[in-house]
């Protein structure tokens, strides 16, 4: 499996990863909010159908030292908050939520031998840029958690991002 995630239309893009953990370590993860806070965003989830998800992303504060961010998401690097509802609920096993954007995101979970395989499929994305800017966050944000699950210090956010951001075009161009 590559760590690469695969666009699957022109508005979606699914990653997946086999992930350190038990499937009760990596919900905890997905679903608490200081937990979420080291590698995606803070904020609080209701985990249930029609429940509210609030994420607050500080991009910048993911790694130490980080890099900073290409001119174009300087305005990402501070507080970013996304507000959305959940569209489905299924402890351990599945979240699905309205992305605050109009997109929205399905996170399945599947215990492999005593760790994690996960599947984020993120669809209804309306614009190439904006498919690649989430692909290529999705492949930076899981590698963080990656690491935060192995007890290693997390990549830096904004170099990996704009490295895989590079990538994810060139694979778009060439595919």
């Amino acid at each position: 499996m590559s760590d690469y995630g695969v666009i699957i239309d022109t508005e979606t893009v699914r990653i997946e990863r086999v992930l350190s953990g038990q499937i009760e370590r990596v919900w905890a993860f997905l679903t608490e909010a200081e937990k979420r806070q080291q590698w995606l965003a803070g904020g609080e989830m209701e985990l249930q159908p029609g429940g509210r998800v609030n994420h607050v992303f500080r991009n910048g504060d993911l790694s130490a030292p980080d890099d900073p961010p290409p001119p174009k998401y300087l305005h990402l690097n501070d507080t970013v908050e996304m507000h959305g509802r959940v569209i489905a609920c299924e402890p351990p096993t599945l979240i699905e939520y309205a992305w605050g954007d109009g997109s929205q995101v399905r996170i399945d979970l599947k215990p492999e031998l005593g760790r994690t395989h996960i599947t984020i499929t993120h669809s209804r994305l309306l614009t190439r840029d904006e498919l690649v800017s989430v692909a290529a966050g999705w492949h930076t944000h899981l590698d963080i958690l990656a690491a935060r699950l192995g007890g290693h210090a997390p990549p830096s956010f904004w170099g990996l991002h704009t490295r895989l951001e590079a990538d994810y075009e060139s694979k778009m161009s060439a595919g």
